[in-house]
């Protein structure tokens, strides 16, 4: 059996994501929604509560900092939000990757305020919860391809891996507290 990495707790402070096999029930997905629906408020009073100097601080050895973290989650939700999209109006469609370590040492991840991008994680979430609340059940069995993971996803699956993925980089900034 595999040890685990000695600062698991510290990479995945809330677990690694469990994609479901089989499909949610209305209420199991009511219930990832309603994570996307608090991660932009939820991320505001974690980014209040650790204070400026402290996000300038990674949360692990080799991590990045508190202001990575959240203009990570900018750059990447409007990405995921029109994954989406894409999937419900194109049958399986390759989704576009990109390179978020690149992306996180981008000269504007330090020059903007992380309030920009807490705004426009509030506006994203807003529009996308929006979206899922009015999806049919069999749109949420429509798919896309992941080329860089190389696999398939029902929308299900993505929506259980995005509200883990906004909860587990919450777990990072609450780490600095």
């Amino acid at each position: 059996m595999s040890q685990p990495f000695p600062d698991e707790h510290l990479r995945f402070p809330i677990g690694r994501v469990q994609l479901p096999e089989q499909p949610l029930t209305a209420a199991e997905r009511t219930a990832f929604i309603q994570q996307l629906a608090e991660l932009p408020a939820q991320l505001t009073a974690a980014a209040r509560s650790v204070g400026g100097v402290r996000l300038e601080q990674p949360y692990r050895p080799g991590g990045w900092n508190g202001r990575q973290i959240i203009h990570h989650l900018a750059d990447m939700h409007p990405l995921l939000y029109a994954r989406f999209r894409q999937a419900l109006t194109e049958e399986n469609p390759t989704v576009p990757v990109f390179q978020e370590s690149a992306w996180a040492e981008l000269p504007d991840v330090a020059a903007t305020p992380i309030t920009v991008s807490l705004g426009l994680l509030e506006q994203l979430h807003a529009r996308w919860v929006n979206l899922l609340h009015h999806l049919s059940e069999e749109q949420w069995q429509r798919t896309f391809y992941h080329p860089r993971l190389q696999r398939t996803f029902s929308l299900e699956q993505a929506l259980v891996q995005y509200a883990w993925h906004g909860r587990h980089h919450l777990g990072h900034i609450r780490l600095l507290a």
